[in-house]
């Protein structure tokens, strides 16, 4: 058994430096608190949504207004648009203390100009384009009177089932981490309060990724060791690049609802982490708790909500109902509603509005912003690097734009709502390009016709005849099919993760005519799609792509951009194996041989690798990794290890290559997993040209959380590897970590 070397260096568990507090605003936030009546102070934790002021009015129109003025609410979402949020802020100036409102949105994957969706944006594991991505959505939105996202999601998710798969990056910690802190940065921007920046939210606290069975809402059960070491980084990471906010998770973590866990908020979050700023529920999320069985009404809801460290109640009325009366009667301290209403206040001094309670609401700047050209070309190349080529056999990628002919088919090609996928700001959006458009404006002398075929949930045949005779009359036939934008995201969870009605009888169809087959699959989720898998002649995985979704698609299809993207979530074979990682953790029974799965952890009627592995994606050209070497065979605590090779071009067209760096602990208190990604590069290298790359070992890199949750690497031997995916490991080695003296 190893001894711990790190016994107290835990980077989830030991308090952080606080966050530097403005003294100023600390006085100014005092000076304001002690104006204000309990009432007040309520009415801060308050966040109503803004859905009746922008559409039909309701019975209870002119209470809400009234609540506005009177200082009851502190807080709206769903209001944008320089004239409503300045109209709606002009109501909340009425009050006594004229205090400000915040307004929030869910600015998840743009606002105006829609990004690929955040999984999408995963599979580039390009930290710059990730960050400049999040900055341009908070520029658009914070010109449009919007002073925080309820983004980024940094949930961790293994099961595709989850339709909220789409929103956060993946099923690796080491890889969601690195995202969380770009997507933050990219909000937050230099500093809170530039006219340019919108506070982010780390969301949701916690473990709302491992929702059992994949379904929405549902309960999560685990292990706390599980929690700190999977679930739990990527949400401290986000802390750590400065998110304003939080918001906590609709589910029950080992039989406690997140809204009212003070584990995680009271003791984790603002204990340990010193976490200073504040936390919103997610939507009626306090209210849940009573379904849930965990209060007995609303009013022991919001009681068992602030108590456990939630400070913003979003459209439960739990607080604004029933708050006052439990400060009171001592059910409530009022240190602790106080602490609540601080951390509030104290992020709209933050933002500069009681100076001016209008400056993100400015008609010119609102229309030149999102005017702005550049935005376009950053969603083109982020959506570029974000496909993924999953297959080209042949060498089918990349096209000719010589006179050919070319048959674009299927349910999808000449979509444009579907390319944004979900979680778009209603309203005044970017145009969009289909890939129909995109394919015809980029194919040069080669002729291109198109087909529907059927609709995408079509169980029929209707439409066949028309798509098949066009790929006959053709050179190559481009399928493009997958989930309709409906089909992924919240509430979207399904026990049938395959293409949708009858898409796959009509890539049969079209391939029995033996003509070549691309296609191109539009999803927020891995699908299933086994006999695609097995006889297309190219796949590349377009994810929603974006505005400029059908150019980036068509620049990848014709060679003018080379794929660079790799899986951030595993691709199973079949719903029966979810859920699935690369990262499972050690069996006595492991499978050594798929000829062979007698007595061993194994399905006996699959195949037990996934179809497509993490890390897996495919160039137009082919890269070389050799002359491994490690600085030294052991490193003592203190020491750090170079691991470095040689990367090599050896096609014909320059290309980007992510290495990725997997280890694994070889024997430890903790059974670990077989694999863990702990670092990857994005390498860029024209045709021959070679380059030495390298990777530092250190102690923290070979940490890990141990039964009693304390962070530490414990001395012994190390496996390194190297690779192009999870499963594609080019280059081996070892490093040993001595114990210390």
């Amino acid at each position: 058994m190893k001894k711990t070397t790190l016994a107290l260096a835990a980077a989830l568990l030991l308090p952080l430096m606080a966050h530097a507090q403005d003294a100023q605003i600390d006085r100014k936030v005092a000076a304001l608190m002690k104006q204000m009546t309990v009432a007040e102070k309520v009415g801060q934790l308050h966040q109503l949504s803004g859905r009746l002021f922008t559409g039909p009015t309701s019975s209870d129109y002119a209470a809400k207004l009234a609540d506005i003025r009177l200082g009851k609410v502190g807080s709206m979402l769903n209001i944008k648009g320089v004239a409503d949020t300045r109209e709606i802020q002009a109501l909340a100036l009425q009050s006594r203390l004229h205090i400000p409102l915040l307004f929030g949105q869910d600015v998840i994957h743009g606002y105006h100009t829609v990004f690929p969706v955040p999984l999408g944006e995963s599979a580039s594991w390009d930290m710059e384009a990730i960050e400049q991505s999040a900055h341009i959505a908070a520029r658009e939105a914070a010109a449009a009177g919007i002073h925080w996202t309820f983004a980024p999601m940094v949930d961790i998710a293994r099961d595709p089932r989850w339709g909220r798969v789409m929103e956060g990056a993946g099923e690796d910690t080491f890889l969601g981490s690195a995202i969380a802190r770009a997507r933050v940065h990219g909000f937050q921007g230099k500093q809170l309060g530039a006219t340019d920046s919108v506070m982010a939210t780390a969301k949701h606290f916690a473990a709302y990724g491992a929702a059992v069975a994949g379904r929405d809402y549902n309960a999560v059960d685990m292990s706390n060791q599980q929690l700190f070491e999977v679930y739990l980084p990527p949400f401290k990471a986000a802390l750590d690049a400065g998110a304003a906010t939080f918001m906590n998770s609709f589910n029950t973590l080992n039989g406690i609802p997140a809204t009212g866990n003070l584990f995680l908020q009271r003791d984790i979050l603002k204990g340990s982490w010193n976490f200073k700023g504040f936390v919103v529920s997610d939507w009626g999320s306090v209210r849940e708790m009573v379904p849930h069985g965990y209060a007995a009404d609303l009013a022991d809801a919001s009681v068992k909500a602030i108590n456990a460290g939630s400070d913003m109640d979003m459209e439960s009325y739990a607080h604004i109902k029933h708050l006052e009366d439990a400060v009171k009667s001592g059910k409530v301290k009022m240190k602790t509603l106080d602490d609540a209403v601080y951390r509030i206040l104290y992020k709209k001094f933050e933002l500069g509005l009681f100076d001016d309670p209008y400056r993100y609401s400015v008609a010119a700047r609102e229309k030149a912003v999102l005017a702005d050209p550049s935005h376009r070309a950053a969603a083109l190349d982020v959506a570029q690097k974000s496909l993924v080529l999953l297959k080209n056999a042949a060498k089918t990628l990349p096209l000719s734009r010589a006179a050919q002919k070319i048959a674009v088919i299927g349910p999808l090609a000449d979509a444009k709502r579907d390319l944004e996928g979900g979680w778009v700001v209603e309203g005044d959006r970017a145009p969009v390009v289909s890939i129909l458009e995109g394919i015809r404006s980029h194919a040069g002398k080669a002729e291109v016709s198109y087909a529907e075929a059927c609709g995408a949930g079509c169980t029929g045949t209707e439409g066949f005849d028309d798509a098949v005779a066009a790929a006959t009359r053709a050179d190559v036939v481009v399928l493009v099919v997958g989930e309709t934008w409906d089909l992924s995201g919240e509430a979207k969870s399904r026990t049938d993760i395959t293409l949708p009605g009858h898409q796959e009888q009509l890539f049969a169809a079209l391939k029995a005519t033996g003509k070549p087959v691309v296609v191109v699959m539009l999803a927020g989720r891995p699908l299933v799609f086994n006999t695609i898998a097995d006889q297309a002649d190219a796949i590349v995985y377009a994810w929603f792509p974006g505005s400029e979704g059908g150019n980036a698609v068509a620049n990848v299809l014709f060679g003018d951009y080379n794929p660079s993207g790799k899986l951030p979530i595993t691709f199973p074979r079949s719903v029966g194996q979810i859920p699935l990682s690369y990262a499972q953790y050690s069996t006595g029974r492991p499978v050594t041989d798929e000829k062979n799965v007698v007595y061993k952890s194994a399905y006996i009627d699959s195949v037990n690798t996934p179809r497509y592995a993490f890390g897996h994606g495919l160039s137009y050209t082919d890269f070389k990794y050799s002359g491994l070497t490690i600085s030294s065979k052991a490193m003592a605590p203190s020491q750090q290890v170079t691991l470095s090779f040689d990367l090599a071009n050896t096609g014909k067209a320059e290309g980007t290559e992510i290495v990725q760096l997997y280890l694994r602990d070889l024997v430890a208190s903790v059974v670990r997993p077989v694999k863990e990604l702990k670092g990857f590069q994005k390498v860029h290298l024209l045709p021959g040209e070679q380059r030495r790359v390298s990777f530092t070992i250190d102690r923290e890199l070979l940490s890990f959380f141990n039964s009693q949750l304390v962070w530490g690497a414990e001395a012994g031997d190390f496996k390194l590897m190297v690779g192009s995916a999870s499963d594609d490991i080019r280059l081996e080695g070892a490093v040993t970590l001595l114990p210390s003296k």
